[in-house]
């Protein structure tokens, strides 16, 4: 799922869109619940930006600056891990980022937990940390999806298809099977982001800020998956070779004597 970036399958791309998205969903939600700030995108945190420099307001601008700067700097240090590290361990430099996403949430959960004052400093360096975490994700997501997958926000994917929907009004373009996978990972990351949200609001409401913990299962499920078909599975081959290879020496005495 994450581990390959080249010659990857619409399959591949709805497995990695659906399981991210659905832990987009659930952060921007919590982070909306808990902070009254969106975390999963900075599109808004523009407009915020120039609102707080156009009324004078320095401090409130250079928090929300900070803020789009981290979503920056974890979508940097995602592409940066990825190209940077060996290409023959591709699963250690796509899980990395991973794993740095999980210890951001896992801070923030923890400290919300059992420290959190909600104090106004407190807050906005928890928003900047959970917006240092989705960058991460959408730099990682994007970077081995050649830009197909973006998950932490939906205007793009909105606008891919309003236009994908426009041109299924012909029938030439509903006969084109890439249009159609990509009709079909676009709507897979489109639910998966709601369903998320949806999730996200009704476990608070049950164990509250544990639903921390709930976001990072499921970030490790996506290391996890890849991590059983690359070194699991291929330490399995390994141990039936040895057996295929015996099996085959047994038979070629009978299948010389025929």
């Amino acid at each position: 799922m994450i581990r390959k970036y080249r010659n990857r399958t619409n399959r591949e791309n709805m497995q990695l869109g659906a399981l991210t998205a659905f832990s987009a969903g659930m952060v921007n939600v919590i982070s909306v619940i808990i902070f009254f700030a969106f975390t999963s995108n900075v599109t808004g945190h523009f407009a915020i930006l120039a609102q707080e420099v156009s009324k004078g307001n320095w401090y409130e601008a250079l928090v929300v600056f900070g803020w789009i700067g981290l979503f920056f700097l974890g979508s940097f240090t995602s592409n940066f891990v990825v190209i940077n590290v060996d290409k023959q361990r591709a699963y250690l430099a796509h899980a990395l980022p991973v794993v740095l996403e999980i210890i951001c949430l896992l801070i923030v959960g923890t400290y919300i937990q059992f420290f959190y004052k909600e104090t106004l400093l407190e807050t906005e360096l928890m928003v900047g940390l959970m917006l240092f975490a989705m960058g991460i994700q959408n730099g990682l997501t994007a970077t081995i999806s050649n830009g197909t997958v973006k998950t932490t926000h939906l205007t793009g994917l909105t606008t891919d298809l309003g236009i994908l929907v426009s041109m299924f009004s012909k029938k030439e373009y509903r006969q084109k099977p890439e249009l159609q996978d990509k009709m079909r990972l676009l709507l897979t990351i489109m639910v998966s982001y709601i369903v998320g949200g949806v999730c996200a609001g009704y476990i608070y409401l049950t164990i509250a800020y544990n639903v921390f913990y709930i976001v990072c299962v499921f970030l490790l499920i996506v290391i996890g998956y890849d991590f059983y078909h690359t070194k699991v599975t291929t330490y399995l081959q390994e141990k039936r070779q040895p057996y295929y290879r015996k099996t085959i020496k047994d038979r070629e005495p009978q299948l010389s004597n025929q």
